[in-house]
């Protein structure tokens, strides 16, 4: 069982300028680089960035190895309009783009349900592969629901990587050793890349691979030695004496390291200039065996422990297979089909003990009394793709495709007590200790036709529209079991119980521009973005007994409805003085119809999804890049968002009441108009400089960057409702380091000043103080990574 505890003006995004990239082989075409100019292909063609008449902003390959930019964790430093929490290897981190979030934060945050839709190449995927041998990283911000859909409620993140190289033998070797402040141990990287043509011009292969060790700095100080045996709280609730920590408790340090290996290996097949493909097959396992949070003070822990009684393992692993096909037909238009399937499984553990007192069934009546729980989810995704892309010339280009997606979820999941007295209550052998277990399996199924138009009134001036029709259905199936009660040991035992949902519409697009001169763009965007509904991951309930306790999913609890998002936004792109000063803004105000939001089940107290009322994201962006002489270029970037509630939703805030009364029911509040809206900043920042020296054959390149993040709130009404307003804070980042054309060596350090700052919480303040005379442990503070430097070298060749 799984729980989440509930959780003026039009103004604007624009992008931070990429120092340079790696060739793109873009289905569309290629195009050239040079210090000015990064090509994308968010439009679905090769375009110049500053060209691009949308909010789109994009890092390049050379600033992704200069700021160690290592997977999408990682890019809200650098990309103004998204807020991501780096919640630690044991998930993905929650991703937020212009506010569009409504559940509560996590300090053990998944980005699968957010906003927006995060792809690998053409590949859409919802997983943090490390990001080796990447071209760019291309964040379009607001709905892009005609060429993308699936998800892309708030915007995409596209991560492109380089791709085969046919003409000749290349490679590259990299290596990062550092220390990481309040962590025991040293931390490295290392990856590498080759390129093999293997027949010139016709056939070539390109494997990037890598394994990370990051060092943890995370203790838990206050494990039980022998669960069901010792006491969790030897002395009392306030306190531990030496004698009674000797007897029962333990320590491990560290326990938030993460060990990833990551491969991604490509075959090119180039039967002519107008026929390729492109098979891809990548693989990641990351492994942990912690919580990247601290227990706010609980039994005198500090600021980088965790009082949770148990080690709380994570290991996650993903499998990607694709088939890219890029065929020229003739002077008509150019063939895009994408086919692929990936494969994410997660296996997690964690202390459940303070939730099973929430349910108050009297567990704590056992002096010993200490659970935890373990489960097992792997989501399985096949998505097709088929997109023209006109090539014929003259005024009018255009781009059609259609879409297919299946993405199906099976869940299991079980609590153990270990020598609970309840667990031979039950009525078969019960050797594993099973209080609770229940699986689910869920299926969604996505069909979509999109196409955009591109008309050239003039060379200066251009406009276009855009459609994208989608059909989904959803189905969900599962049971629970309390073993306790005499129900079967497993829940496959039972009949499943489930039900089936689904929905259809149209999103629309348009947007004109207009260039006064080849440096200075004014643009302006209509656009309308959807997330699916789907099923909630709990299991439906089967009959019910009154009064008896029952974890499980009503029938209107099961599934949960689409949410639309409507865009209006204004930008200009610039670039004065003969380039010197780059700028780029953007307004924007979008209203967001139908939002999902989490809750909570009232049979268990589980989370889920629901759909809450309307809400509006306004608010501005801007970046720059100023290069007052030849070797001196200062960037930075700025946002501002207001993101709240439009209308008043009744009861749509579950919460416990405070410490000591614990219903086995949460109480609803009702969301007010007016609510901010939880897990983004108002404002934020960033500002940095790099030199340049030329020295020898090569240069020395020092940098520095300041990023602000401005204050959070943790949920909806958070003033009324336990929640935290978390302050806002300021981290630096710094390297040195000497590049030629065939190697780079330097030194760098993260947050230079050693800032302690909480990201994110998990659970709210209802839950810190006794219940029946047990202290609470898991309201949970996530905390940023503190100081590190090291050294690194880079190696081509």
């Amino acid at each position: 069982m799984t729980r989440k505890m509930f959780r003026n003006t039009l103004l604007g995004a624009t992008m931070l300028m990429g120092f340079g990239t790696g060739p793109a082989f873009a289905q569309e075409s290629e195009a050239p680089n040079s210090a000015d100019t990064i090509v994308v292909t968010a439009t679905r063609r090769a375009t110049s960035l500053q060209d691009v008449p949308i909010n789109i902003s994009a890092i390049g390959a050379d600033e992704l190895a200069k700021q160690r930019i290592d997977d999408v964790r990682d890019i809200s430093d650098f990309t103004p309009g998204i807020t991501i929490v780096d919640t630690g290897p044991s998930s993905t981190g929650s991703i937020v783009l212009r506010g569009l979030n409504a559940s509560d934060s996590s300090a053990t945050g998944d980005s699968f349900d957010n906003a927006l839709g995060i792809y690998l190449g053409e590949v859409p995927l919802y997983y943090d592969f490390k990001l080796i041998d990447i071209a760019r990283v291309e964040v379009l911000l607001g709905p892009q629901g005609t060429l993308y859909g699936l998800g892309t409620l708030a915007g995409a993140i596209r991560n492109i990587p380089n791709r085969p190289n046919l003409d000749r033998f290349e490679g590259e070797v990299h290596g990062r050793f550092y220390a990481k402040q309040h962590s025991g141990d040293l931390g490295y990287q290392a990856d590498a890349v080759i390129n093999i043509p293997i027949i010139k011009d016709h056939l070539a292969f390109r494997s990037a691979t890598g394994y990370y060790f990051d060092p943890g700095f995370i203790d838990y100080p206050l494990l039980v030695q022998r669960p069901g045996i010792s006491l969790p709280q030897p002395n009392g609730p306030n306190f531990v004496t030496p004698a009674g920590y000797a007897a029962n408790l333990r320590r491990e340090n560290d326990v938030n390291f993460e060990k990833t290996i990551t491969t991604r290996n490509q075959l090119l097949y180039q039967a002519s200039e107008d026929f390729k493909v492109i098979l891809t097959y990548a693989f990641q396992q990351t492994k942990t065996d912690g919580g990247q949070y601290n227990s706010d003070g609980v039994f005198g822990t500090g600021r980088y422990q965790s009082a949770v009684r148990f080690l709380e393992p994570v290991k996650r692993r993903a499998h990607l297979a694709s088939v890219e096909i890029n065929a020229n037909l003739g002077n008509i238009a150019d063939l895009v089909a994408t086919t692929a399937y990936t494969d994410v499984k997660n296996n997690t553990s964690s202390d459940i003990t303070d939730l099973l007192l929430d349910l108050d069934y009297g567990y704590e009546s056992f002096p010993a009394f200490a659970g935890f729980n373990e489960n097992q989810n792997r989501r399985k995704q096949f998505n097709q793709e088929i997109r023209f892309v006109s090539r014929h010339g003259g005024p009018f280009n255009w781009v059609l495709g259609g879409f297919y997606n299946e993405q199906r979820l099976d869940s299991f999941g079980r609590e153990r007590l270990p020598n609970h007295p309840f667990i031979a209550f039950g009525t078969q052998p019960n050797p594993d200790e099973v209080e609770y277990a229940a699986f689910t399996r869920s299926k969604v199924t996505e069909k979509a036709i999109f196409g955009e138009g591109t008309f050239r009134i003039t060379p200066e001036w251009q406009v276009t529209a855009g459609a994208r029709y989608y059909d989904y259905t959803s189905s969900i199936a599962g049971r629970a079991v309390l073993p306790i009660l005499g129900d079967p040991i497993s829940p496959f035992d039972l009949p499943p119980a489930g039900g089936d949902a689904g929905a259809n519409g149209w999103v629309w697009k348009f947007n004109s521009s207009y260039n006064f001169t080849p440096d200075i763009m004014l643009y302006a965007t209509y656009s309308k973005g959807y997330r699916v509904g789907g099923p909630n991951s709990v299991a439906p309930c089967g009959p019910l007994v009154p009064g008896q306790q029952a974890v499980c999913a009503l029938p209107e609890e099961e599934q949960f409805l689409p949410d639309t998002t409507k865009n209006i936004e204004i930008g200009v792109r610039a670039q004065l003085f003969n380039r010197m000063l780059t700028v780029n803004a953007n307004a924007f105000t979008i209203d967001w119809d139908g939002i999902q939001v989490g809750s909570a089940t009232i049979n268990g107290v589980v989370g889920i999804t629901v759909n809450g009322g309307k809400g509006k994201a306004e608010g501005f962006e801007t970046s720059f890049q100023l290069r007052p002489v030849p070797r001196v270029s200062i960037q930075g970037t700025y946002a501002y968002l207001d993101a709240r509630l439009t209308q008043d939703v009744p009861a749509l805030i579950a919460v416990n009441s405070p410490a000591g009364t614990y219903p086995s029911r949460p109480i609803r509040l009702d969301a007010l108009a007016g609510d901010r809206l939880p897990g983004s900043a108002r404002n934020s920042g960033s500002l940095g400089a790099t030199y340049t020296a030329p020295l020898g054959e090569g240069s020395i390149v020092a940098d520095w960057t300041a990023t602000y993040r401005g204050s959070v709130v943790t949920r909806i009404g958070w003033d009324r409702a336990f929640g935290d307003k978390l302050p806002g804070f300021t981290t630096h980042r710094a390297s040195v380091f000497y590049d030629t054309e065939k190697f780079s060596i330097g030194v760098f350090a993260g947050n230079i000043f050693d800032k302690y700052a909480v990201g994110s919480v998990s659970n709210d303040r209802s839950r810190v103080g006794l219940n029946d005379g047990v202290r609470l442990r898991y309201f949970r503070q996530n905390v940023i990574n503190p100081r590190t430097f090291g050294i690194e070298a880079r190696f081509k060749y």
